[in-house]
């Protein structure tokens, strides 16, 4: 008898009472069970105790009322179709495709000993507010030999590299560099083998500094009001973003009839003076808020031994003997770009290296060569232990 009664499982389904006429093509029985199940006949792989049904003959598929056929195939909506935008891996990827899918910083190729500049320039780079302030400087770069051009240039210098390493590629500082040789030319300074020599990594903040101080204006703080805008308003950005301002107090050791001399000090950087006896920054600065200097004494007529005594001052938040600071966060960056020079200036091992607390520095830490510039959260306490 060439007709039959079975059952058919799919996956989890289990289809019953399926009549199945032998004398029919297979193509007919496979069309009945697309109506079961919505699977194509040629997506559907019909088995029965390890042989395989064919789409034109039976062949030695052994059918009996009740047996159980296995079915495989998927729907076709249920299988994954191509991508319109092919995939692409990352060995596939060129330098810029890299640095934007792994949002890598971009770099800034070393041009001789100029690892001093581009430590500087990543270090400035992750301060949001400075990247800000210097997109909606309209100024221009020229070659003029005025203070006042010369900021202008390495203002709108670094602002013109900022835009290209936002493009995601390693690029040469040669404008920036440019600028700054032709504004202070000790850094053009070349060895015998014809190279640029090291240099001091605080210096050429410094100077960059100086220069950004003159060229962008500060922001306007809506938290400031009217009453205190004249005495709480600073001049220029960088003051505004990366300055501080502490009370000192002077006292003559060698006249105790002399009065005491009491002011303001704004400040661009922090002195820590590093020793022997100094193992922590904190210790560090705070010893520099007590300091020995010598100058005129005129109830005296002659110089004189001074104590100059620092504490906490307006325009921001700060510990007890610590310089107010604006801002919430600061970064510590200790530049050695002349190993060779400041060894040479060094009388003692106790003689003190400049490690140089900028504010507001954010992002990531910055590691380049022989200058280190390494990202610390500061917590100004109220009581110095």
């Amino acid at each position: 008898m060439p007709q039959y009664t079975i059952k058919v499982k799919w996956g989890k389904e289990l289809f019953s009472n399926i009549e199945v006429n032998t004398e029919e093509d297979p193509i007919l029985f496979k069309a009945q069970l697309f109506a079961l199940t919505g699977v194509q006949p040629e997506r559907q792989k019909v088995m029965l105790k390890g042989m395989t049904l064919k789409d034109d003959d039976w062949g030695n598929l052994k059918l009996k009322d009740g047996v159980t056929i296995l079915m495989m195939g998927s729907k076709e909506e249920d299988v994954p179709t191509e991508p319109i935008e092919k995939p692409v891996f990352l060995e596939d990827m060129n330098e810029a495709e890299l640095a934007t899918v792994l949002d890598l910083p971009s770099g800034l190729l070393n041009l001789g000993n100029t690892c001093y500049l581009n430590a500087t320039v990543q270090c400035l780079k992750t301060v949001p507010e400075l990247r800000e302030a210097l997109k909606i400087f309209s100024g221009g770069w020229t070659t003029g030999a005025s203070l006042s051009i010369t900021a202008q240039s390495i203002t709108a210098s670094l602002r013109d590299l900022y835009d290209n390493m936002d493009k995601g590629t390693a690029r040469a500082p040669l404008v920036l560099l440019q600028m700054l040789h032709l504004a202070f030319p000790r850094f053009a300074e070349k060895t015998e083998q014809g190279i640029f020599q090291q240099q001091d990594a605080n210096e050429c903040w410094t100077e960059l500094i100086r220069m950004l101080q003159q060229k962008l204006p500060a922001k306007n703080n809506p938290d400031v009001s009217e009453d205190n805008s004249k005495a709480s308003k600073p001049r220029s950005f960088i003051e505004q973003y990366f300055g501080g301002i502490f009370d000192y107090e002077l006292k003559c050791t060698e006249s105790e009839d002399e009065p005491a001399t009491i002011g303001k000090e704004e400040f661009l950087q922090l002195s820590c003076f590093i020793s022997t006896d100094v193992k922590h920054m904190y210790f560090g600065l705070r010893n520099k808020m007590q300091e020995q200097i010598t100058k005129m004494s005129s109830m005296l007529g002659r110089n004189a031994t001074y104590t100059k005594t620092s504490s906490e001052g307006g325009g921001g938040v700060s510990g007890k003997g610590i310089p107010a600071m604006r801002g919430e966060e600061g970064m510590m960056s200790l530049g050695e770009g002349d190993h060779r020079g400041r060894r040479e200036r060094m009388t003692s091992q106790k003689e003190r290296d400049d490690v140089i607390v900028h504010k507001n520095l954010r992002g990531n830490n910055v590691a380049m060569d022989d200058v280190t510039v390494q990202k610390t959260r500061m917590s100004w306490v109220r009581e110095i232990m």
